[in-house]
């Protein structure tokens, strides 16, 4: 009974306790327990779209001299990295990384396709966005896949400002893709889905579609600490409408392919 008083129930109560034993946070206050509770939801529920090594995962170029952007936990303890693109595979390296955003910064040698990081706080709830990625390919094959959908919040988990929730169907193969708007402007980078089983068994329901990206915004925090880098960047397009066929052919030519090993 007195569970159901605070709200609580008692398995959600017994979770609270092993979480504030970890934090050393009081047990006295009952905010105190719903905020430790929600913390371990928010690290439980939002599932990166973690890749299988040898697989590929995406990244894309942000300069034509062979810098592009990809999830940090694409490359994360690989011990060696190798970038596919239609002109050949190339060793790659970290050149900077950013684990709390889950970004990473790239470096190939040679000239490539880019595309234009724009600003993400100008987009709107139910704008369009696309992506470019390559999911199971044992199932799918190697050739990219493209899918697309809308900025469902503009906020991710538990109003996470950072990121974008997006109904746009992602899929471990999908880490590290841009997510572009229609005028071929990268707004994000595709990061994270909402767990089935543990949100099932948090909701009691299973999620529908809801994936993250982090936005533009963050990107480009990381891309300007770097004047060198930034100097380099293109200039994003104009909000002037496009024929689609060319905002994708732009993003499918500057999207490579990483594999780590």
């Amino acid at each position: 009974m007195r569970a159901r008083k605070t709200g609580i129930g008692l398995h959600s109560q017994c979770r609270v306790q092993r979480l504030q034993k970890a934090s050393g946070l009081p047990g006295s206050s009952l905010h105190a327990k719903k905020a430790v509770l929600q913390t371990g939801l928010a690290a439980k529920i939002r599932l990166r779209l973690r890749p299988l090594r040898d697989s590929p995962e995406p990244a894309f170029f942000v300069t034509d001299d062979g810098y592009l952007l990809t999830c940090y936990h694409v490359v994360q303890d690989a011990g060696r990295i190798a970038v596919r693109t239609k002109a050949g595979t190339f060793s790659a390296k970290i050149v900077k990384s950013d684990k709390a955003n889950d970004i990473a910064l790239l470096k190939v040698a040679g000239k490539f396709p880019t595309l234009p990081v724009g600003l993400s706080r100008g987009m709107k709830l139910g704008e369009s966005v696309f992506t470019i990625g390559f999911p199971n390919i044992e199932l799918q094959g190697f050739a990219p896949k493209l899918t697309k959908g809308e900025i469902s919040s503009l906020t991710g988990v538990q109003d996470d400002p950072r990121e974008f929730q997006i109904s746009v169907a992602v899929q471990p193969g999908n880490s590290g893709g841009p997510l572009v708007n229609l005028y071929g402007n990268v707004v994000g980078i595709v990061a994270a889905r909402l767990a089935d089983m543990a949100t099932l068994e948090t909701t009691g329901s299973l999620p529908q579609n809801v994936n993250y990206a982090v936005k533009s915004s963050v990107l480009n925090v990381l891309l300007e600490s770097m004047p060198e880098i930034s100097a380099k960047l293109i200039e994003p397009h104009p909000a002037k409408d496009r024929p689609f066929e060319d905002v994708e052919a732009e993003a499918e030519g500057a999207v490579a392919v990483v594999l780590v090993y």
